[in-house]
């Protein structure tokens, strides 16, 4: 990863703290423990156990240091700020599907907290990029995997 911002609402920011303090003080204390089990059967060369338990450790520290740098670069949004004449990552858009007329709305944020189940969508995802700087009434065509899609910005919450 590298050092560009990373976008995230309070709440992500606070899922990220979390479990940075959980793998910090919980989970390398476990790992440790485990490794040292590991170790007390003898050979370390043919030890499965030992071997995961390395692997897991690897892992966790890896996770520490991508969290650690995340929440150096991170940029706190704020959902649905204050300008609505533009839409911006926090913002809330409403889009309309051409020609059907099917109507969606999605919250644009960091690729970190996207989820599009939940209407969360990247501000590097193809919509989400799409819709940046957009006004109502605009009209954008989206390249997707499944080809491209029209759409037209309904609402800026």
């Amino acid at each position: 990863m590298s050092d560009k911002e990373v976008f995230l609402t309070r709440e992500g920011l606070m899922k990220l703290e979390e479990e940075l303090d959980f793998l910090k003080s919980s989970k390398r204390k476990e790992v440790a423990e485990r490794i040292k089990i590991a170790v007390s059967y003898g050979d370390l060369s043919e030890n499965a156990e030992y071997d995961a338990a390395k692997d897991e450790q690897a892992f966790v520290e890896s996770r520490i240091v991508q969290l650690e740098k995340m929440m150096r670069n991170v940029r706190i949004i704020e959902p649905g700020g204050d300008d609505k004449s533009m839409v911006a990552i926090g913002s809330t858009v409403k889009l309309k599907e051409l020609p059907d007329g099917d109507f969606e709305t999605y919250t644009i944020v960091g690729s970190t907290e996207s989820d599009p189940f939940d209407g969360k969508i990247s501000n590097e995802s193809p919509i989400g990029s799409a819709v940046i700087g957009r006004t109502v009434g605009d009209k954008i065509t989206v390249n997707t995997p499944g080809g491209q899609i029209e759409f037209e910005v309904v609402e800026i919450v």
